[in-house]
């Protein structure tokens, strides 16, 4: 069993300032939540940053990922080391990161560049329902749309400072290894907690 953040970001994405070192200090510190998924916006640039300076460490793990802004909504994308190409289509974007073991998440459906209930016409792998930056009634709405849809809800705290690291986090039935997690995650043996820190209300 594992505890992980599924969606944060880090200074290279350009509404953040979380620092490659800084995060990891602050992960190595954290007494249960060992492993993260870098999803930076339209960039994969932070995630070998990150994973180098976490690579000194045998009990966390880095996850690749990215933010993808599609003109419909953004989409998330889990173990994958390329960016999408452009231009940012929902289904290309989707095949791409399929073709290449990747899972595909939809963040923050009913907020600003959410999918919405949109994301009913794409084949993707799970619903953020616990976002650490959306009150609790949009995070509400998410997870009556992983229900309808038969999806598992995943968390992520959306971290864009360190002020606003792990709000919330999944367990996941799984070891640190990346595609046993991404694995795990397709089958629904994950849930997610809110720590009850600074969710927005």
């Amino acid at each position: 069993m594992i505890q992980a953040d599924l969606h944060l970001h880090t200074k290279y994405s350009l509404d953040s300032s979380i620092s490659p070192k800084s995060l990891v200090d602050q992960l190595y510190a954290h007494p249960s939540i060992k492993v993260i998924a870098i999803t930076d916006h339209n960039t994969i640039e932070g995630y070998p940053k990150v994973k180098e300076l976490a690579s000194a460490y045998q009990d966390i793990l880095v996850i690749p990922g990215i933010e993808v802004g599609t003109p419909l909504g953004d989409l998330i994308v889990l173990g994958i080391e390329e960016r999408p190409p452009t231009p940012w289509d929902i289904k290309d974007t989707i095949a791409f990161a399929k073709a290449r073991g990747g899972i595909v998440i939809v963040p923050h459906p009913y907020r600003e560049y959410g999918l919405g209930s949109s994301a009913k016409l794409y084949a993707v792998d799970a619903i953020e329902t616990l976002n650490g930056n959306t009150p609790s009634h949009v995070n509400q709405l998410a997870e009556n749309l992983a229900k309808e849809l038969n999806l598992p809800g995943v968390a992520g705290s959306d971290a864009h400072n360190t002020g606003e690291l792990w709000t919330v986090y999944n367990e996941i039935q799984a070891s640190l290894d990346i595609d046993e997690i991404l694995k795990v995650i397709k089958k629904g043996l994950v849930k997610v907690f809110s720590t009850g820190k600074s969710i927005r209300f």
